[in-house]
């Protein structure tokens, strides 16, 4: 149920900004430390000191595991003042703490925020994607088209030859014989490590990034804060999830989520305006890394909001004190 108090998303959204950013530069001294759980830590401490600070009644409903899992940002969490409207809030302090703490690309901080009930509360069990960006007729892929069918779709709807389709796919021993089904049809495929809300979010900006689609299984919290980029951005996402056992049922029906098979699409998992704040951690296709000089540190931060579709770069220098 969406707040009486209007979710003010302009208001709001510089808040946000300053939370996301505050998450990457309390993980800039551990980057390439080989530490993934103090990365993580510091990022947690810093995101949720930051909620804490701005005017809202927020339920985290995408966040870092269940309460007993989980000190700080647990789902469920309330964070915020305490006043103001109610929304929810889906993060990830740090997507990409293995490669924070390789000094490998793409590692950012990502969070999203919206009116209450507005959300998908995504279990934590993995979710079939698939997005693509900008630009195309409704539904031109879908999941139930094999992987090579959705490159040949795809490169009919933008006038180009299979071979011109790039898709980003999480490297995974899970994803051999899509990889394959991919690759029989001449297109290339860009593999990342880890990080698949980046990969995601590369399809929206496809002349920037070379990234065509987006495919393959990852955590279903992630595929929420991917919805919540491309609601903003533009762009289509569908999201299937996985369930491999009995427990992993359990955990969708404690979210309220009765139909197992269900195909959601962007909207579905983002139903009303979303804010989404974005800032790399490590160098990336989206974000630039961390600089540290000094006597500061700079970031650049992603600012976005559905209703206007209105994408800012920030650049943020904070001066530092010696340690």
């Amino acid at each position: 149920m969406v707040s009486q108090i209007e979710f003010q998303d302009r208001m709001l959204s510089l808040g946000l900004a300053r939370v996301s950013e505050a998450a990457a530069m309390a993980s800039a001294r551990l980057v390439g430390r080989g530490d993934e759980k103090a990365a993580d830590q510091a990022a947690v401490n810093a995101m949720r000191e930051q909620l804490n600070m701005l005017d809202i009644r927020g339920v985290v409903v995408i966040g870092e595991g269940e309460r007993d899992e989980a000190p700080m940002l647990f789902i469920g969490e309330e964070v915020g003042t305490g006043e103001g409207p109610a929304v929810d809030i889906a993060l990830d302090p740090l997507e990409g703490t293995t490669l924070t703490a390789k000094d490998m690309p793409n590692a950012l901080t990502v969070i999203a925020m919206a009116p209450r009930g507005t959300l998908l509360h995504a279990p934590d069990v993995y979710m079939d994607k698939l997005a693509i960006g900008p630009g195309y007729p409704k539904d031109v892929v879908s999941l139930e088209m094999t992987p090579a069918e959705r490159v040949r779709a795809l490169a009919r709807a933008r006038g180009c030859k299979d071979r011109d389709i790039t898709v980003c796919v999480l490297e995974r021993p899970r994803h051999e014989e899509m990889i394959a089904d991919i690759r029989s049809t001449g297109a290339a495929i860009r593999l990342i490590t880890d990080g698949d809300v980046a990969g995601v979010i590369h399809c929206a900006e496809p002349e920037k990034t070379g990234i065509d689609m987006y495919m393959g299984s990852g955590g279903a919290p992630e595929g929420v804060l991917a919805a919540s980029a491309l609601k903003c951005m533009g762009g289509q996402m569908w999201g299937r999830l996985i369930f491999r056992n009995d427990d992993e049922r359990r955990r969708a029906a404690k979210a309220g989520i009765t139909d197992l098979d269900r195909i959601y699409s962007r909207d579905d998992m983002v139903t009303a305006d979303v804010i989404f704040a974005a800032t790399g951690v490590t160098d990336g296709n989206i974000l630039a890394g961390i600089r540290r000089e000094p006597d500061f540190l700079e970031t650049e931060t992603l600012l976005m909001r559905s209703k206007t579709g209105s994408i800012r770069r920030m650049i943020y220098r904070n001066p530092v004190r010696s340690e």
